[in-house]
């Protein structure tokens, strides 16, 4: 799961940072309100956890442009703000959840195992192209009658793939996927997982484009001259 966590706080963002990544989480960290807004404007997420109190733009601000402009991933806020006041003016503005500081990191990852689960099973947000259907719930790939879990770095190539089928991904927008926008790809990694997904949903489906990066053929994913 990509994550975006906006925290001003140094040293907590840092700590944060780290204990999501040991969970296998690719985790981009902002201290930034409208940084934030940006990104989530321009980015795809699978879920936010934000401050209210930020530079430049508040949360409860981000929240409700976000909700604005039709993007529903899920949001939990993480502030020191624990009056009830506060707590229903996020909720209302459009959180999934609140917790407040201090607190548990096992808790907040009960949080967000929580909030995903909640989202996964109110909406429908199966990926289908072609033969392809996956689940970003579960990391699902069935083809035809065939289910199959994806691998962790798989599994986030696809996903993006499969949300902008037949548009060219570049090299670095696949491996912010993988990474964040931290640099760590080795320098043939994501050559590596287009191989392997081409193992899986054929050598056809996902073209080469050279000198740019690879493009999701949704006619070559139907598996037939013309998609029914």
């Amino acid at each position: 799961m990509r994550i975006l966590l906006v925290e001003d706080d140094h040293l907590l963002g840092s700590t944060m940072l780290d204990m999501l990544r040991t969970d296998q989480h690719t985790v981009d960290w902002l201290d930034d309100g409208q940084q934030a807004l940006n990104a989530l404007a321009d980015d795809h997420f699978d879920l936010a956890i934000l401050d209210l109190t930020l530079p430049r733009v508040d949360g409860l601000e981000i929240i409700r442009q976000t909700r604005q402009q039709g993007n529903q991933l899920p949001i939990i806020i993480l502030t020191a703000r624990a009056e009830l006041e506060e707590k229903l003016l996020g909720l209302d503005a459009g959180a999934d959840d609140y917790v407040t500081k201090p607190f548990a990191m096992a808790e907040l990852k009960a949080r967000i195992r929580a909030v995903t689960r909640r989202r996964s099973s109110t909406t429908s947000d199966e990926l289908i192209v072609g033969q392809l259907t996956l689940n970003p719930a579960s990391a699902q790939l069935t083809i035809g009658s065939t289910t199959d879990t994806l691998p962790r770095s798989e599994f986030q190539i696809l996903q993006y793939m499969m949300r902008h089928p037949d548009q060219v991904a570049t090299r670095r927008r696949l491996e912010e996927q993988l990474y964040g926008w931290e640099p760590g790809a080795e320098s043939n990694a994501l050559e590596v997982h287009i191989h392997h997904l081409r193992r899986r949903i054929g050598k056809t489906t996902i073209r080469t484009i050279r000198g740019v990066g690879y493009l999701l053929d949704s006619q070559a994913a139907c598996g037939a001259p013309e998609c029914p």
